[in-house]
């Protein structure tokens, strides 16, 4: 695990010299080791987190003539078989590493290796033959690279803020990323929240040749759901039996490590899972959680049954308001780019108490976007049958006493889910799932928004299917696995995420979604085929979302800094947002009046970041 980073093309001495700049920025990626080549007028970093081949897997790596060099983020899961295949084939391997396995593997498949490799990566493959360079990205997008084509140059990192290293690559806010950050509290790939600077996607490689100082982006994989409905399955046992097997070997498979290892457990299903197959594959398993003194939002009395019941040596950290307070300086840095999930915090804190005692951590990231887990997917469903009710009884009734609900700032209270129901049920289905899931959707479209044509590709499918891609496309990529990826690493951390496995990808995409959603009941099959490996009441329990007690903190711990971040004077200066505005949701939400936590979150995150931004412009 590492931070990448690389330039190609113009000035050699300036190149490494932001090389140099660009490393120091990630050291939190890779505490353990640096690495720097300038070769041919390409310069080459990394920062080392040492978890395979501790003393051998040293990058930049090249091949048995150094035609080709490579550095690499992430861990290749299969690099064992590839490696017999290769070896086969007469190369010769100098370390015990997995990064070792593209070098060889570009020189006998040439960029089609990436189809072969079932790993969570990122990487920059330099060809010495033909002076071109290789980015690529692995299936789901697990882990991050960003790159800008500046004139005849070609610059790439890990991060964003390493990219920020280079005065000529802050170019401004991107006016249409703006947007869809505001209408989805992410920016979705291509583009980044600085325009110019874009990110790689999942399951894409970018060609660069020096030549010409063009670029050829190819998509090498792209998820697809089976569409054929019910007919030629196998019986709901039968696949409950194939589901846990996939799981266990995707599982092990992701246990290669020559460091110690444990999990992230919350006492839901998709990280209990994970845990579980862990203690049936053997050995002794360490297990990590947070609690909260917010008993809407704690779930550590869960995660404390599920460890009992599996025998995990359990571990707990209860997270109090000051720690958020004394977070709060650093937020621009964990950040990296705008992303209004408060729930990076705990993930982040999680992550940090994880990582003094294991290098490597699993989770269960993934497993809402494959089998439908979350409750948008039954609010859709119930969508249905609200919109069969007579036009005006839901106007004269329903809508005025859910108006009516007091004002809760618990975690998913009954009037935060039933005002945002009511707001979208009659909408179509893609701008619906935008107004539950996002802070100000009617931002989407503005500027020429990436969403639109995201959105009109799905049309085909079913309804479900639509939200369902949604999610595994737009959220899963931009907000679940950048939260993992930034606050793992900033901990110094490496993050895992088995049911993220191609095999167990695989086996999901190709179940129907009666598999999935059986009327009102979410993750079916998933819950059925882990009947007997997890207590019957984590299977029961419905689904909380791992957050922290913004609508309170807000009001509380948190008053000074959301009063100080967004006053009026700031963001008139900033001038990205209406004051009054913003104002008006300050005082609705101070007043108790209004829950506006969401909004606020979207807007206290981005201008925390856009601090951090302008005070690196001026230094």
């Amino acid at each position: 695990m590492c931070g990448i980073c690389g330039v190609a093309g113009g000035d050699p001495a300036g190149a490494l010299e932001l090389v140099h700049r660009m490393c120091s920025s990630m050291v939190h990626r890779g505490p353990d080791d640096e690495g720097i080549v300038q070769v041919d007028n390409v310069s080459l970093g990394m920062r080392r987190l040492s978890i395979i081949d501790l003393e051998g897997g040293h990058q930049p790596m090249h091949n048995e003539d150094s035609t080709v060099w490579v550095v690499q983020n992430g861990e290749i899961y299969n690099h064992l078989d590839l490696r017999k295949v290769l070896v086969a084939a007469g190369h010769s391997f100098n370390t015990a590493s997995d990064t070792e396995v593209l070098v060889h593997g570009y020189e006998e498949w040439g960029q089609h290796l990436v189809e072969r490799l079932n790993g969570m990566f990122a990487f920059a493959l330099l060809d010495r033959r033909t002076g071109a360079i290789l980015l690529a990205r692995d299936r789901m997008g697990i882990k991050p690279l960003h790159y800008a084509i500046d004139g005849k140059r070609l610059v790439f990192a890990s991060e964003l803020k390493a990219l920020l290293r280079d005065p000529a690559l802050r170019s401004g806010i991107d006016p249409a990323a703006l947007d869809d950050y505001l209408a989805c509290e992410f920016v979705p790939s291509p583009n980044s929240i600085v325009r110019g600077i874009k990110k790689l996607e999942p399951g894409q490689t970018l060609m660069w040749s020096p030549a010409d100082s063009t670029h050829r982006l190819r998509r090498y994989w792209s998820p697809e759901l089976n569409l054929a409905g019910d007919a030629h399955r196998h019986g709901i046992e039968e696949e409950c039996e194939r589901l846990r097997t996939v799981l266990r070997e995707s599982v092990r498979k992701e246990l290669i490590s020559d460091v110690p290892l444990g999990v992230f457990l919350s006492g839901g299903i998709d990280s209990s899972a994970v845990a579980a197959m862990m203690t049936h594959l053997g050995g002794d398993v360490k297990s990590f959680s947070v609690g909260f003194t917010d008993r809407s939002f704690d779930e550590s009395a869960h995660a404390r049954l599920v460890a009992r019941h599996l025998g995990t040596e359990h571990r707990e950290l209860t997270l109090e308001p000051g720690m958020l307070l004394d977070l709060v300086p650093r937020l621009p840095s964990l950040l990296d780019e705008p992303l209004g999930d408060a729930s990076i915090i705990p993930t982040y804190l999680l992550s940090e108490f994880t990582r003094r005692h294991v290098k490597v951590a699993l989770g269960g990231d993934g497993g809402d976007e494959l089998f439908a887990g979350y409750p948008t997917l039954q609010a859709h469903r119930l969508a249905g049958y609200y919109t069969r009710i007579p036009r005006v009884l839901r106007r004269g009734l329903v809508e005025p006493l859910v108006r009516r609900l007091p004002v809760s700032r618990s975690n998913m209270s009954l009037d935060f889910r039933a005002k945002r129901f009511v707001a979208g049920a009659e909408l179509p289905v893609a701008s619906r799932h935008r107004a539950w899931m996002g802070s100000f959707p009617s931002r989407v479209g503005d500027n020429g928004s990436l969403l639109e044509d995201e959105l009109a590709s799905l049309e085909s499918l079913d309804p479900l299917d639509q939200v369902l891609m949604l999610d595994m496309r737009l959220y899963l990529e931009n907000d679940i696995l950048v939260k993992l990826d930034r606050a793992s690493m900033m901990a110094s951390l490496e993050g895992r995420v088995p049911l993220l496995n191609n095999d167990f990808v695989t086996f999901a995409l190709g179940l129907p979604m009666s598999m999935k959603l059986r009327g009102l009941r979410s993750k079916f099959l998933f819950k059925r085929a882990m009947r007997g490996v997890l207590p019957d009441s984590i299977l029961r329990r419905p689904k909380k979302g791992f957050g922290i007690p913004v609508a309170d903190w807000f009001r509380g711990p948190l008053r000074e800094q959301l009063l100080d971040v967004l006053a009026p004077d700031r963001v008139r200066r900033e001038g990205f947002f209406e004051p009054a505005l913003v104002a008006w949701l300050v005082g609705e939400h101070l007043s108790g009046k209004a829950d506006n936590r969401k909004q606020l979150w979207t807007l206290f995150a981005f201008s925390i970041w856009y601090g951090g931004y302008e005070r690196l412009g001026r230094g």
